[in-house]
């Protein structure tokens, strides 16, 4: 039977001063064009911790609200706040950055964080309040140290800083003098990535109504890699994550796909849980500092404020067939091969039309498709315009030419099967798995029956090929029960042949004839 889709989580860290520093916009700017206009209006845009919480898109993501209630906005979201929003959510919650920030030293295992003691004492009682942190976390939080000892390593340009409201609070140190793969940067990315995503797997386990010892292996997909200069993507987040959340019976390895890498991950997961593997796998992608204000220029000369102040995380726990949840369906799976071409329409094609037509389905027999799901509140102020919208319009395109509906129909198709963009443009984390939460309620409450999850990645980033790269699958509803309706029959059946031959056999030897 199908592996299934126990529970999912979906966490947001609020950064506003990363943004400032650590986003590759504005660390760029820095580099090409220090006194220009954009660094000087920057922090006139930042938003406050408040106006990150009243977002309508960030409180979907975290569960106080559904894409289907986000569709009844009217665009742009920014200027409509969220009323009785809230920093929890059914999947998760959102982070203030002293709290974030104190988590990252937690998350520090080489001892390259280093916190101010005023902003320890001052930030370590919220933190502790949070119902994720446990009293073995809290027991890695370290005193801290003088703010002056923190300020020389940064002024060496031996750390990156850690800042709170553009003030100094704490620093990331390198981690080795001269190998670029252990640097004050790199440290840093790979430190905020991991935070995120412990999180974000402490919420999946609560959410799944699981144990921690109930987990046998964890899979990170996100887009940073850790290793050294001998090795500078070896790995391992998945199990150093693991190691800071408790998941003491885990272990785990990392998947890298660029955007696609969480549907692979996913499809990876449920092959191994349906093999019989693992009986409990959580796939996991933590934030990237590098894509805080990636698009912060256009909104500034907008007039708007910077929407790519938060970092992501996400973890789906995929689990054996338990009769009830939500199923990977592995019999209708989509990928786009070294054949497929680049083409948008060839891209599509590959990741739904032909999956579909190999399992003799119609476009229409999928309720919901979700593509790339960014924010168009972020991505159009940028030129980018509606990815997800432009992603529905081709898989409709594809319905009409292949019969499934009418071209009047096409603008109907849009709306029915496609869902407005709300994810953070944090590379992986929009790439399909944003939905898989309030999909998953949706199938267990009855409202559809299928949702096609579909990774898309741009290969071509890392300089190795120019293809591009996708795969799909369905979640459909749990279907163990038809299963083993058909099983029984068969084996009432089976029983049935088996005493008329042993019948058969008796009356042979009774009537004396060769056995």
């Amino acid at each position: 039977m199908n592996s299934v889709i126990l529970g999912s989580s979906y966490v947001l860290a609020h950064t506003p001063d990363m943004v400032i520093h650590n986003g590759t916009t504005q660390t760029t700017e820095r580099i090409v064009n220090p006194d220009g206009d954009y660094l000087k209006e920057l922090p006139k845009h930042i938003r406050s911790y408040e106006d990150a919480v009243n977002y309508w898109p960030n409180q979907v993501y975290i569960g106080n609200a559904t894409p289907d209630d986000l569709k009844e906005v009217k665009f742009p979201f920014y200027d409509k706040p969220f009323e009785n929003a809230s920093r929890f959510g059914k999947f998760g919650e959102i982070m203030p950055e002293d709290e974030f920030t104190m988590l990252m030293q937690i998350c520090d295992v080489f001892e390259v964080v280093k916190l101010d003691k005023d902003f320890v004492a001052a930030t370590k009682d919220k933190l502790a309040k949070d119902p994720m942190i446990d009293e073995s976390m809290m027991a890695r939080v370290e005193d801290g140290y003088d703010l002056s000892e923190i300020q020389g390593y940064v002024d060496n340009k031996e750390a990156e800083g850690l800042y709170i409201q553009d003030k100094l609070v704490g620093c990331v140190k390198q981690a080795h003098d001269i190998d670029v793969n252990l640097s004050a940067e790199v440290m840093h990315e790979n430190l905020a990535e991991k935070a995120s995503s412990v999180l974000s797997l402490l919420y999946a386990v609560r959410n799944a109504g699981l144990k921690k010892e109930d987990v046998e292996y964890v899979i990170n997909c996100s887009e940073e890699a850790c290793g050294d200069m001998n090795q500078r993507g070896g790995g391992n987040f998945a199990k150093a994550e693991a190691e800071i959340a408790g998941l003491v019976n885990a272990t785990g390895s990392d998947a890298r796909g660029f955007c696609a890498g969480p549907t692979h991950a996913l499809i990876e997961a449920a092959s191994l849980v349906k093999a019989g593997a693992f009986k409990c796998v959580l796939v996991t992608g933590g934030g990237c500092t590098a894509k805080l204000g990636m698009n912060g220029k256009n909104h500034v000369e907008k007039g708007m404020p910077v929407l790519e102040d938060c970092l992501g995380g996400f973890t789906i726990v995929v689990a054996e067939n338990d009769g009830v949840h939500p199923e990977i369906n592995l019999n209708i799976l989509g990928r786009h091969t070294v054949g497929t071409g680049s083409a948008p329409q060839h891209v599509i094609g590959s990741l739904v039309a032909d999956p579909l037509e190999r399992a003799g389905m119609k476009i229409t027999d999928v309720d919901i498709f979700s593509p790339e799901m960014q924010n168009p509140d972020i991505t159009k102020p940028a030129g980018a315009g509606d990815v997800p919208m432009a992603n529905y319009k081709m898989i409709g395109a594809l319905a009409v030419k292949r019969g499934d509906i009418e071209r009047k129909q096409l603008a109907q198709f849009t709306k029915d099967h496609g869902l407005v963009g709300w994810a953070p443009t944090q590379g992986h984390i929009p790439s399909g798995v944003p939905s898989i939460g309030p999909g998953c309620d949706a199938i267990m409450e009855g409202k559809i029956n299928r949702l096609m999850i579909i990774g898309k990645g741009s290969l071509f980033l890392g300089r190795m090929t120019n293809l591009f790269d996708g795969v799909s699958f369905i979640i459909n509803g749990n279907t163990a029960a038809a299963e083993s309706e058909e099983a029984g029959v068969s084996e009432k059946e089976v029983k049935s042949l088996i005493a008329e031959a042993m019948k058969n056999f008796a009356e042979s030897l009774m009537n004396g004839e060769e056995k």
